[in-house]
């Protein structure tokens, strides 16, 4: 053999190596959910486990985020395929709200399906006395990290209750670990958390210390709308907690983004309903996902292949 026929064939074997072998693409699937002690991480860790064991060559990542505002301009860019956010973000991210952390408009934004309300819940310690928005006057509240969706939730209940940041004694913009934390060595009187029911860091903040969860009245959600609901925090969701608390919801949804392909988008929608099981056993906030609800309210355009799924089901708009 002839050294030039030598590197032809080597030339050749290279060309072979190549060639893409059928099936064997990766895909890479970014889920975008919140911080490690809220909600949106576990059950990111669930659709993490379902779409590694249902789509082929499949690599799948969970990231921590900011959680809503942080997602949406992460899908916006390309940086993750599918994201958890709360449906008010969802709305002004679509509209381009400045002041919500959205100076433009996002046009890529794309809904998979509505999943499980967000619980607006106001705990306070109870030597702070709050019971009511009313006490929250001149106290120290921890909103959320700035400009997330549990921030932008803490300023419009406070507007419609005719309240402002400056009616209070001291704003913290602190995760919802962060601010357990404060609370138990006496640093701070209250945190507001938007969350799934029984979220881990108020758990253990009612187990750490007792505490009063503070009720928000059914006129604050008549006042704000859509998507903003009236609801109740059940009797001991909370150590301590012996009473039902009136307080205001609104809905999480999945998002993608328009440059997810229609297969994608389809399958991440059809495993996921396919294995709700998985989903609900990730935590107790995921018990009201159903497929029956999934275009509730839904703010922005519906991607197609979410949408090739529903239609398979029978699943239509409101």
């Amino acid at each position: 053999m002839t050294i030039r026929t030598k590197i032809a064939g080597l030339a050749a074997g290279f060309a072979l190596a190549a060639l893409p072998v059928a099936g064997s693409a990766q895909q890479f699937i970014n889920i975008l959910t919140g911080g490690t002690s809220g909600v949106y991480y576990p059950v990111g860790g669930a659709l993490s486990q379902i779409y590694s064991q249902g789509i082929e060559g499949a690599k799948v990542q969970v990231q921590s985020t900011k959680a809503s505002v942080e997602n949406l301009n992460l899908l916006q860019q390309n940086k993750g395929e599918i994201g958890f956010a709360l449906g008010d973000s969802v709305k002004l991210a679509a509209e381009g709200d400045a002041d919500a952390g959205f100076p433009a408009p996002l046009d890529k934004l794309r809904g998979i399906s509505a999943i499980y309300p967000n619980y607006i819940q106001i705990v306070a310690s109870a030597d702070s006395g709050i019971k009511t928005l009313e006490d929250l006057k001149g106290k120290a509240l921890s909103v959320g990290a700035p400009k997330s969706g549990t921030e932008l939730n803490a300023r419009a209940i406070l507007e419609a209750a005719g309240m402002s940041y400056e009616d209070l004694g001291k704003v913290e913009y602190l995760p919802f670990a962060e601010s357990v934390e404060l609370m138990k060595n006496r640093q701070l009187d209250a945190t507001l958390q938007s969350a799934g029911l029984g979220v881990a860091s108020l758990k253990d903040l009612s187990t750490s210390i007792p505490i009063s969860v503070v009720s928000v009245p059914a006129e604050v959600a008549e006042k704000l709308g859509a998507p903003y609901i009236a609801q109740n925090i059940p009797a001991n969701t909370y150590e301590g907690q012996a009473e039902d608390v009136p307080t205001v919801a609104v809905i999480n949804y999945l998002v993608t983004n328009s440059d997810v392909s229609d297969d994608l988008a389809y399958q991440m929608t059809k495993l996921m309903y396919e294995n709700l099981d998985t989903l609900k056993a990730a935590h107790a906030a995921t018990a009201e996902v159903d497929v029956q609800n999934a275009l509730q309210g839904m703010p922005v355009p519906v991607h197609p292949g979410a949408q090739k799924y529903y239609d398979e089901v029978g699943v239509k708009a409101e």
